[in-house]
C-alpha cells in the first residue's frame, strides 16, 4: 500500500532573495557609517640629480603678537603698536636679507587687529613670505 502516492518530494532550496535584502542592509549601513578623507595632493615624480642639495635656510623674521596686543620682533619690543612702527622694524630686521620670511606667532587671545596690523605691515615693507606658527593640541 502505498499512501503517498499523490505527493511527490520537493527538492529543497535555499531562498536568495532575504539574504540579498540583509547584504544591501548591511551595505548601505557600511556606505552610511564610513567616513571618508581627502588628501590634498598630487602625486609627482621629481626629477633626480648627481650633484649634492645645498640647502639654503631662509632668513626668518619672528614676530610675536601677545593677547594683550604687545608686538615684538626677533625679541625686541616694537615702540609703537601702529603699522608704521611694526613696519619700520621688520625693515630693520630684514636688513640685507634676500627674502626673509615673517613668522607671526600669535596669541590664541591676541585681537584679530593685531595680527592684520603686522600682515599690513609686513606688506608695506616689502615683506612678501608671512607665515604663522601654531602649536599642536595637547590631549
Amino acid at each position: 500500500m502505498n499512501f503517498r502516492r499523490g505527493q511527490f518530494r520537493e527538492q529543497p532550496e535555499i531562498n536568495q532573495i532575504p539574504m540579498i535584502d540583509v547584504l544591501l542592509v548591511i551595505l548601505i549601513f557600511l556606505m552610511v557609517t564610513t567616513t571618508y578623507s581627502r588628501f590634498a595632493g598630487l602625486e609627482i615624480n621629481l626629477p633626480t640629480a648627481d650633484a649634492p642639495q645645498t640647502r639654503e635656510q631662509p632668513d626668518e623674521i619672528n614676530v610675536v603678537v601677545t593677547a594683550g596686543g604687545d608686538i615684538m620682533v626677533n625679541r625686541a619690543p616694537v615702540a609703537g603698536k601702529d603699522v608704521d612702527g611694526i613696519g619700520t622694524a621688520l625693515r630693520r630686521a630684514a636688513g640685507s636679507a634676500r627674502e626673509p620670511v615673517v613668522v607671526i606667532n600669535a596669541d590664541a587671545k591676541a585681537a584679530h587687529q593685531s595680527v592684520i596690523d603686522v600682515m599690513q605691515a609686513a606688506q608695506q615693507a616689502g615683506l612678501t613670505h608671512i607665515s604663522f606658527a601654531t602649536q599642536t593640541s595637547q590631549r
